[in-house]
């Protein structure tokens, strides 16, 4: 197996301070089904007072809220119940320690209403506990403690539901859907083929006269459809008939709307028929009960595509660690994740994954980090390095230091980055938002129009025809499938990015990056290594290349300079032995000399070697060549002769000249902005084939290059240092490389975890992939919805006497919303 030594985790595990800016409050939210309902709870939202932004998911079944100033969660709750929905609430124990008296109770329970998100707090001094009730996911459990430390006072660990109970919470709304439908189901197969059986074979209809009657048949239908539209089907009602009240229509409106003609109707037909004009003594309930059945379908194909849309975010927190083996009082006992404490040594044995992230104390091994990084090559842990929570130790043994525990650490972080971008709202939304916000009122008009044009243009019967046709358009009407089709695939999107080690920090990067025409790289730590090292060591007739390396090396180690370091380093990898030096000295500008082992040995420029004499013409046609490529070579004189000539370089990363041509083979343009000379970086791009070179440029002008390449479309740029931060931020799209610094990842909209190259290819690949996604979705939805609409309205009748039933509009609309959500998984399949 090969390894990787790779960079320490430092720098990346700086993302944490990425999500140090305030942070919007969510809300998890039930009963939305529809476009249609998103539309209606972001108005409500909008409406209370000190909201500065509301965005709602359906996808993800979240609000996400911006307060101007303070958040009041209550009054969120309330607008959320106003508009025909519900938000879910957790209630959490916490004991709290140091209370007294009543005014210690006081006090802790104003600060435990202040925290963001709960709706209440009431706290009892007598069993010492806090019980807080918040809006579920938006307070966390530190956020509380926090707030209670801050008071004066002592909490401890609390209990609310975790990740595995929002899991219990689906898997039980599964089982209810999967009860409802196959109850359906089986109350609807008899009144199927009792009905339209007897209309296509003659058989089934003699067999039923015979055997049941007409009237016998018709009160049978009557008690199944009854109990399928008010037993399974009961959700529709309770959530679409307020709805109505209120005027503000949804796709459960819809149903009920359509089934319930159709039941009404035939109700009248089989008890009253006098009531009905001749001719139209028809019964529908057939219709009713399967447009039930076929929806509940839908919906139970539906949350079984939300779940693995989400399934991204499962395996991130299944990373996590249970327990973790810490030292107390000199042995390591096995202790819950949950209490681990910033400070504990931790020991970790092979094959067990790092519990929470800390500092190596002692021991050596080999770490898979690929679900940081994306990286499948571990990486070398030695005392020092930093280990990540998630990862998974490999071969050998080694203890560490926590230094980041719960909502802290980076995986923690990286699960937020990506709820948030799940969360988030492209551009490309806006258009399905003004569609949809009048969506359903037009279907109903469309469905009312219908129904008078059949009834004053229709054949006879021309009640029931402008029945079934209303009907008809209002089932296959539904926009599921347009408020499902940009959310699911971002939500899968952005999932699939992080398991590539690519952490989309703003949702709506994901558009930006796709129109992308030019790609402005920063060469130092993002072309390069970041690090000097020593790429050329050529020595003279009559030397040996180790004894002038461990000569050099004996005297650079004495030097501060980078390429001093370089040297040193290369020489210590060769196991070269350093060598004791006397009379050291160093000119600025010129080099250092000395006597190592009895040698007078001089390393420095070549003005340093001629001005003691030494000729350098030697090696004139070797330094020609270093200059072509960029590289400043130094000379090694060892007693007045000439002995080696050096090159120290920032090395090209192994994967650069790869991402470069695969940027080009997705027909962008690469540029490369460097504040270095003109001659290195235009020997640098011309052995990588970028295409623009922007060169001697100070940390402040990068914002300026990265203004005139927009000249040519939309510019990302991708940097790693502090004076990148800048260009990052006026980019149109900045990506950080991981291993960069904290505040450049603080200024992108993309983090690359890995700090390859080649993980700007997958990101642009995946915006593309996703972008396209969401088109194919939008178009089949917003094709479905114009085009079958007028041939449930009945358009095509008068040319070839089509009609569609309720019945088969109620499967297509089902269908619809499973199209797109599958449409949507297919982004999981998208490789390295």
């Amino acid at each position: 197996m090969q390894f990787n030594k790779g960079p320490p985790m430092t720098a990346i595990s700086q993302i944490e301070k990425s999500t140090a800016l305030p942070i919007p409050t969510e809300f998890r939210i039930e009963g939305m089904s529809c476009a249609s309902c998103v539309a209606r709870v972001e108005r409500a939202l909008r409406n209370v007072p000190g909201v500065d932004t509301a965005l709602v998911n359906l996808a993800t079944e979240r609000a996400t809220v911006t307060f101007k100033d303070t958040v009041d969660a209550a009054a969120v709750l309330q607008a959320i119940e106003g508009a025909g929905y519900e938000a879910r609430i957790e209630t959490l124990e916490m004991p709290v320690e140091g209370m007294t008296c009543a005014s210690c109770v006081s006090r802790v329970e104003r600060a435990l209403k202040a925290v963001p998100g709960v709706v209440d707090a009431a706290v009892n001094l007598a069993t010492e506990k806090a019980t807080i009730r918040s809006a579920a996911g938006a307070a966390s459990v530190r956020a509380l403690e926090d707030a209670v430390r801050a008071a004066g006072y002592e909490p401890k660990s609390g209990s609310r539901p975790h990740d595995g109970e929002a899991v219990d919470r689906r898997d039980a709304e599964m089982r209810s859907l999967a009860l409802r439908l196959g109850v359906s189901a089986i109350l609807t197969l008899p009144l199927f083929v009792i009905e339209m059986g007897s209309h296509f074979i003659p058989g089934v209809h003699e067999f039923v006269m015979d055997t049941i009657g007409m009237r016998e048949s018709l009160n049978l239908q009557f008690a199944l459809a009854t109990v399928v539209l008010f037993g399974p089907g009961l959700a529709f009602f309770r959530k679409g008939v307020p709805n109505l009240l209120r005027l503000a229509p949804d796709m459960n409106s819809l149903v009920v709307l359509g089934t319930s003609a159709a039941w009404a109707y035939s109700v009248v037909a089989t008890f009253l028929p006098g009531a009905l004009p001749a001719g139209t003594v028809n019964v529908y309930y057939e219709a009713a009960a399967v447009i039930v059945t076929l929806i509940l379908l839908g919906r139970f194909l539906e949350a079984r595509a939300k779940g693995k849309t989400s399934q991204a975010i499962k395996r991130l927190l299944g990373l996590q660690a249970k327990t973790a083996f810490v030292e107390r009082s000199g042995t390591f006992v096995e202790i819950e994740i949950d209490e681990v404490e910033v400070g504990d040594v931790i020991r970790i044995r092979p094959g067990e994954k790092v519990p929470v992230d800390g500092t190596v104390v002692s021991g050596e091994s080999f770490v898979d980090e690929a679900m940081i990084t994306g990286e499948p090559v571990p990486v070398s842990k030695f005392v020092g390095s930093e280990v990540v929570g998630g990862t998974i130790n490999k071969t050998g043994s080694f203890t560490f230091r926590a230094t980041k525990v719960g909502a802290d650490t980076v995986l923690a972080q990286i699960v937020r980055m990506v709820e948030a971008a799940q969360g988030s709202k492209l551009p490309i939304q806006a258009l399905v938002d003004r569609v949809t916000g009048w969506f359903v009122p037009a279907v109903i008009l469309a469905a009312s129009l219908t129904f008078g044009a059949w009834m004053i243009l229709g054949p006879s019967p021309a009640l029931s025809f402008a029945l079934v046709n209303a009907v008809a358009v209002l089932i296959i009407a539904c926009p599921c499938a347009m408020g499902l089709a940009t959310p699911t695939s971002i939500m899968v999107g952005t999932g699939r990015a992080a398991e590539l080690g690519i952490l989309f920090r703003k949702g709506d990067a994901l558009q930006s990056l796709r129109d992308t025409r030019i790609v402005a790289l920063d060469k130092t730590g993002t072309l390069t290594k970041g690090k000097p090292e020593l790429t050329d060591f050529q020595v003279s007739n009559g030397f040996l290349r180790e004894d002038v390396l461990a000569w050099t090396a004996s005297l650079e180690v004495l030097s501060e300079h980078p390429i001093a370091e370089a040297i040193v380093k290369a020489a210590e990898a060769e196991g070269l032995v350093l060598r004791d030096v006397q009379g050291f000295e160093a000119s600025p500008g010129y080099g250092v000399k000395g006597s190592v082992s009895g040698r007078s040995v001089l390393v420095g420029a070549d003005r340093a070697l001629i001005r003691e004499g030494v000729s350098v013409e030697g090696f004139a046609a070797v330094a020609e060549e270093l200059s072509g490529k960029g590289r400043s070579p130094l000379y090694v004189a060892v007693d007045g002769r000439l002995a080696a000539i050096v090159a120290v370089s920032d090395p090209i990363k192994e994967t650069t000249p790869e991402a470069i041509n695969s940027l080009h083979a997705l027909g962008l343009e690469v540029a490369m902005i460097t504040g270095d000379n003109r001659r290195t970086a235009e020997a640098v791009a011309a052995e990588l084939g970028i295409d623009r070179v922007i060169a001697e440029v100070r940390p402040d002008g990068k914002v300026e290059a990265v203004n005139r390449l927009r000249q040519g479309g939309k510019v990302a740029f991708v940097g790693d240092g502090i004076n990148d931060a800048p260009a990052l931020a006026e980019a149109d799209v900045g990506l950080a490389v991981g291993t960069g610094t904290d505040v450049a990842i603080e200024s992108a909209d993309v983090v690359l975890m890995s700090g390859d190259l080649t993980a700007v290819v997958r990101a642009i690949g995946l915006s593309r992939a996703t972008i396209r996604n969401i088109k194919q979705n939008l178009f089949w939805a917003f094709i479905y919805n114009a085009s079958l609409v007028p041939v449930a309205a009945g358009l095509l009748y008068p040319l070839n006497g089509t009609l569609l039933s309720p019945v088969v509009a109620a499967g297509a609309m089902a269908m619809s919303s499973v199209f797109v959500l599958g449409n949507a998984l297919r982004l999981r399949r998208i490789q390295r």
